[in-house]
């Protein structure tokens, strides 16, 4: 079975150094951490209110992963201050996700299919440049036949719900994921590539990780959480050996 790659969200980094408004801890250090600890990408979203990611972060983090040939993916909304910043660093990825002012955290999937309309210029414009453009969404196959209409080449789907449900003990778990498998096997009949995020933890990476048309898991709150107790390095590679353990098992 192909190997499942790992991209790791540092957001939440620059949030602990927000707290204090210092210049520490600083997230470049975490990607450069995060890459030597066996992750095959970063992830980073500005936001609208610059919550944590900033504006300089961006900078640095497109210098540092272009000089280590390694994909910067930027998540963020369909917005024009954003697709702005895009076409400027011109990331490996690009992750059109929803955004409230008012969210803790991304509380569900882009609706694509109501917001075709306005979706599918900025998708157009994103490839164009080179960016390959992924769209974040629920397990839903309108929603996955929508990303595929307004040309997006990846979707990642949002497990968010399905291990808030594990780790609650909810009997639909069981039947979360099993949408997460009929929208992944959707995707891939429909010629996108498969992605997942949000929500992973270690009790909830091995299933995810098995559907075998999945090509890459973003994590980063948890990872970044257990980082406090174990470090950075270490929390990623047993991240890493489980998203293998279960691929082998899969494959077995």
């Amino acid at each position: 079975m192909t190997r499942l790659r790992l991209g790791v969200n540092i957001d939440h980094v620059a949030t602990v150094r927000n707290a204090r408004g210092e210049g520490y801890p600083d997230p470049v250090r975490a990607a450069e951490m995060a890459l030597a600890a066996g992750a095959d990408g970063i992830t980073a979203h500005l936001r609208e209110d610059r919550r944590h990611i900033s504006d300089a972060d961006i900078d640095a983090l497109a210098m540092t992963t272009r000089q280590r040939g390694l994909p910067l993916n930027f998540e963020m909304a369909v917005t024009q201050e954003m697709e702005a910043i895009a076409l400027v660093h011109r990331p490996h990825a690009a992750c059109l996700v929803p955004e409230r002012r008012e969210e803790v955290t991304t509380e569900g999937g882009l609706d694509v299919v109501k917001g075709h309309n306005t979706i599918a210029p900025v998708v157009s414009r994103l490839v164009e440049a080179g960016i390959r453009v992924s769209c974040f969404i629920d397990a839903d196959p309108a929603q996955v036949a929508a990303s595929k209409a307004v040309g997006a080449q990846v979707i990642e789907l949002h497990t968010g719900a399905y291990c808030e449900a594990v780790r609650e003990g909810k009997p639909e778990a069981s039947a979360l994921l099993e949408k997460l498998k009929a929208s992944a096997r959707q995707g891939v009949e429909l010629g996108l590539e498969v992605h997942a995020g949000h929500g992973i933890d270690y009790e909830t990476v091995k299933p995810v990780a098995a559907i075998p048309e999945l090509m890459e898991l973003n994590i980063g709150h948890f990872l970044i959480g257990e980082a406090i107790f174990i470090g950075l390095g270490p929390a990623i590679q047993r991240m890493r050996a489980l998203m293998d353990e279960a691929r082998a098992t899969k494959a077995a």
